[in-house]
Formats: structure tokens, sequence, C-alpha cells
């Protein structure tokens, strides 16, 4: 699919959100945390829309490596067969994605472009992604020799792990 066609697919999933069928999401707390913790329940939602995940369920882990990366993504119970397997489908899915430079899945998740994807799309050629399944769920290994891919890399993990609230380092 041209790349037009993706972000128009994309644009027009995101606009389709506000009336898809949603899991409930906590409501905000009180206070200055209201309006940041309604984006956070909005970025979550979407993130359960596009992985077919419950958010709220899994947990996320973006660690940065010397040659780039890990994605990794396991539900809380390992006795949720369902949750894993889409976990894995979605882990597979990104992966290819991501080798062919298209991080629509992302913007779809976060409303924004993310940082690094600019250079992770233009040095494409220079990257890999492994998907491995693991006992919960899945991850994606990403791989580089090329400095400023491994920057981006980075940099696109770093946002991640910020908009997810997740973990850096190695998960049980």
């Amino acid at each position: 699919m041209p790349t037009a066609r993706k972000w128009i697919v994309a644009l027009t999933w995101i606009l389709a959100l506000p009336t898809a069928a949603c899991r409930s999401a906590p409501p905000p707390r009180a206070g200055n945390q209201a309006t940041s913790d309604t984006a956070f329940a909005s970025m979550q939602q979407r993130g359960q829309m596009v992985m077919g995940v419950d958010q709220y369920a899994s947990r996320h882990v973006f660690e940065d490596l010397p040659d780039g990366g890990r994605i990794v993504l396991e539900v809380d119970s390992g006795s949720d067969t369902a949750g894993i397997a889409r976990i894995r489908e979605h882990m597979h899915a990104i992966a290819a994605d991501f080798a062919q430079g298209d991080f629509s899945k992302p913007f779809m998740v976060h409303h924004e472009q993310v940082p690094g994807t600019d250079v992770m799309t233009a040095r494409r050629d220079l990257i890999t992604y492994e998907e491995t399944d693991r006992p919960r769920g899945g991850e994606v290994r990403i791989r580089t020799t090329d400095s400023a891919a491994v920057a981006a890399v980075h940099a696109f993990l770093t946002f991640q792990r910020s908009a997810h609230h997740a973990a850096a380092h190695e998960m049980p």
C-alpha cells in the first residue's frame, strides 16, 4: 500500500475512534492530574483498538540496548490465552510493518508523529526487527549497527516508555 494511502487509512481510522466500542477507562483522578489522566486513558483505549489487547491487563517494556532495543508486551495473567495470542499476532505484525518503514500503528495509538520514526523509516534497510514469542506474550528485538538508527530507536523507545508509563528493564 503506498505511503499516502496508509496515512489516509490511518487518519480515517482515527476519526472513527470516538464512535468505536472501547473498554471503559478508569475515571480521571481529581486535581491537576485529570487532564493527563484523561489523555492517558484515551491513549490506552486507542492502544486496545490498534493492538487488540486490554492495555490495563498487560504490560509493556521498552528497553534501550547498545545496538537498538526491544519492545516486550505481555499479559498480566498467564491464563489469558486469548490475550497472549493477540499479543503475539500484534508483535508479528509490528515487526513486519516496522521493517517496511510503516509506523502507522504507533501514530494511531498516540495521535502524533512518534520521535525517531522518520529516521527509522529512512534507514529501514539498516535495521532488523525480530519477533519472539514469550510465555505471556511477545517481544520485538530491534538491531542496527548504524549510529543514527540506534539514536532514532532510542528516541522511539524513550517516547513509548514515557507515554505508556512503562518499564525499561527486564520483566520476570
